[in-house]
């Protein structure tokens, strides 16, 4: 199920990727064509390709997501404090700091383990000038509450929306919700350019500022028009998602197959307890996150040790939460008795294999060992 050793550096493996003679043609035409980055053919055809996907108006391509959260912030001007979730990856607050915003960290609902909206507005002082919630595990947040809160105090949304490739929620794509949201493609997700990212966005004059900073500020050849960074996507890059996207609505109903078995399998395990679907939402099933609870026989460490032992790769997104990081633990907000919910999800959850070349025989496998003494 994985190559992994137990003690060994934690590499990340996709055996679902496509064949090399699928891709051989694309990296002949770039061969052909000379053009490796800086906008190519393969970059506005991905482009163009992935808006029409994911029914979203404005896509701008990255090199990966953190590159994208930072000048998602810089492109909105965002300055002071802003309110986020401490329970996701470390690049979520990483991108503030990067811009010297303070974060500011609100507890999670226990229910969908994303940021909890009736805590929000206690968290929100003079110097707050956005939110930045996370869909965590690809389900949505609660967009309408978020949404109401930041018009009522003049606020912008930035969705880190890394998981939620594909994800829909009441009224359409999750991606369209917030003034901002960004996507991750990196190995780990449902959907991947090797390493890569994107910008959802609704809007063309935030659209081309984003296009100028990711390209270190240029206007054109000789003028520069903002302090930019080098975030674009590289033609081999999108090619890989090009041919990807040929692909994705299998894959993705191969991960509700397995979702789908997972449950089925471990709905009447005492002590463990699966994630519930969201109503109204299409889910990309991006992630397969158990919650071990005291009347499981083993702690959630000693079980996440148990796999690592049997050669399975499973993971404690997420563990440490990002408050816990010395960068980060000196905050107001970085207390514990602040974030009960998420500190309690971070020390029970542990997160299943789940991608779409993973067997029955293998999922039969991962929960013969959930079941074993």
């Amino acid at each position: 199920m994985s190559d992994v050793p137990p003690s060994g550096p934690l590499y990340v493996t996709r055996p679902d990727l496509p064949s090399l003679d699928e891709f051989i043609p694309y990296l002949r035409e770039i061969w052909r064509s000379k053009i490796l980055t800086n906008g190519g053919p393969f970059h506005q055809k991905f482009e163009e390709e992935l808006s029409k996907y994911l029914g979203v108006r404005y896509i701008a391509l990255f090199t990966n997501a953190t590159i994208g959260l930072v000048t998602a912030l810089q492109a909105l001007r965002i300055t002071g404090e802003v309110i986020t979730t401490p329970y996701s990856f470390v690049a979520t607050a990483h991108s503030l700091i990067w811009n010297g915003i303070k974060p500011v960290f609100v507890d999670v609902d226990p229910v969908t383990f994303n940021l909890d909206p009736a805590k929000i507005e206690a968290a929100i002082t003079p110097q707050t000038t956005a939110i930045m919630p996370v869909h965590c595990y690809g389900h949505p947040c609660d967009v309408d509450r978020i949404q109401a809160i930041a018009d009522t105090y003049g606020l912008k949304v930035i969705y880190d929306a890394a998981h939620a490739f594909g994800v829909k929620c009441h009224c359409g794509s999750v991606l369209t919700h917030g003034d901002l949201s960004v996507l991750s493609f990196h190995a780990t997700k449902v959907f991947t350019t090797f390493e890569g990212g994107a910008i959802i966005c609704g809007n063309d004059k935030i659209r081309q500022r984003i296009n100028y900073l990711k390209n270190f500020g240029f206007a054109d050849e000789v003028t520069v028009v903002a302090p930019g960074i080098n975030g674009k996507m590289s033609e081999f890059n999108a090619a890989l998602g090009l041919l990807q996207l040929k692909g994705v609505d299998r894959a993705l109903a191969r991960r509700q197959a397995i979702d789908a078995r997972y449950r089925t399998l471990l709905a009447q395990v005492r002590g463990l307890r699966c994630l519930l679907p969201t109503g109204e939402t299409v889910s990309n099933h991006a992630y397969f996150p158990i919650l071990v609870q005291p009347d499981y026989p083993l702690s959630r460490d000693d079980l996440y040790d148990k796999f690592r032992g049997r050669n399975v790769l499973v993971r404690r997104y997420f563990y440490p939460l990002i408050s816990e990081f010395p960068m980060y633990r000196g905050l107001p907000s970085a207390a514990s008795s602040n974030l009960p919910n998420a500190s309690r999800l971070s020390r029970q959850v542990l997160c299943l294999p789940i991608y779409p070349a993973l067997t029955d025989d293998e999922v039969d496998r991962v929960v013969d060992i959930l079941l074993t003494e």
